[in-house]
């Protein structure tokens, strides 16, 4: 494996690990009352002095706003579908089913990627028996992710899973339909700070629609604990971990095989997310089924590392 590829792979990991941050505070802050209208909008808010001055810093701002005013419906479009119609559903789905079963059904983005990926790159010539191996392999992670939750997902309703799932899986087409597309409307010219930066200012008119729908139906306001936990998870998911997939993803673009490797190191979310659970929430330790699902997901993101 060539030295950018292992580095493209590891940089999605320790995303995954920052990733992880989201799906437990989230369930925090929606057991403590909190609503999903906050959690997802407030996250979003808090990443923007951030990024602007990282922005600044690197003199980058007015090739941002250069680009925006280019293709100022590009941007809003697939900045809404990759930051709003991505986090608003995990942050809502978080009030109905717990943070590792939302960890998992998030693993379908794996799947979605590659789903997508003819209906958005135009080359279609690319390896198709790779890519066939790239979808045994995410098959195998997905199959050890289904396998974790047998057990936990026999004790929902249908309701409650029809909330807390569907949500989720919108998320996981939405995520990387959204990167993608703002990869090709950037072409390179942007840098991985600059595209998160111009994604989440493009995004705003979403949040602000979604505060005025938690505002006049939900009539909610943040509570005082959510300004600190939407904080959190904006430094260690919103800034680092998005840092680290969009450079990983970066790294990748343009090798469907290598791509779809470095999207399903998504699934050591699992993983960190379970852990999380057991050290933090005081969760009880894994059954039988999840050590064995967690096998088969460690299984998947070797074969993904060694064949990429």
């Amino acid at each position: 494996m060539r030295s950018t590829q292992k580095q493209a792979i590891l940089m999605g990991v320790a995303a995954s690990l920052l990733f992880s941050v989201t799906f437990i505070v989230n369930r925090v802050m929606s057991v403590g009352g909190g609503s999903w209208v906050w959690s997802s909008s407030l996250r979003f808010y808090w990443m923007i002095p951030f990024f602007v001055a990282i922005v600044w810093y690197q003199g980058g701002l007015k090739q941002l706003l250069a680009e925006i005013r280019a293709n100022f419906t590009q941007w809003l479009i697939w900045s809404t579908v990759g930051f709003g119609l991505f986090y608003a559903p995990l942050t809502y789905a978080a009030a109905y089913t717990p943070s590792w079963l939302l960890a998992g059904t998030w693993q379908f983005t794996i799947i979605a990627g590659m789903l997508l990926a003819p209906f958005i790159t135009r080359n279609k010539s690319k390896q198709p028996s790779n890519l066939r191996s790239s979808a045994i392999f995410s098959g195998i992670i997905l199959l050890g992710i289904i396998i974790m939750q047998m057990e936990h997902a026999e004790q929902l309703s249908f309701t409650v899973a029809l909330k807390g799932v569907v949500p989720v899986l919108v998320a996981a087409f939405a995520y990387p339909l959204g990167n993608r597309k703002m990869m090709q409307v950037t072409a390179g010219r942007l840098n991985v700070y600059q595209r998160i930066l111009g994604m989440v200012v493009c995004s705003v008119p979403f949040w602000i629609l979604i505060n005025i729908y938690g505002l006049v139906v939900e009539q909610t306001l943040p509570s005082t604990g959510q300004y600190f936990q939407t904080l959190v998870v904006a430094v260690f998911s919103g800034i680092f971990a998005t840092a680290l997939f969009f450079r990983a993803t970066e790294s990748a673009h343009g090798d469907e095989k290598q791509l779809a490797a470095v999207e399903a190191t998504q699934s050591t979310e699992v993983l960190f997310a379970l852990a999380g659970e057991i050290f933090i929430l005081n969760s009880p330790l894994p059954d039988f089924y999840a050590i064995i699902g967690m096998g088969l997901v460690m299984v998947g993101m070797v074969l993904h590392s060694v064949r990429s």
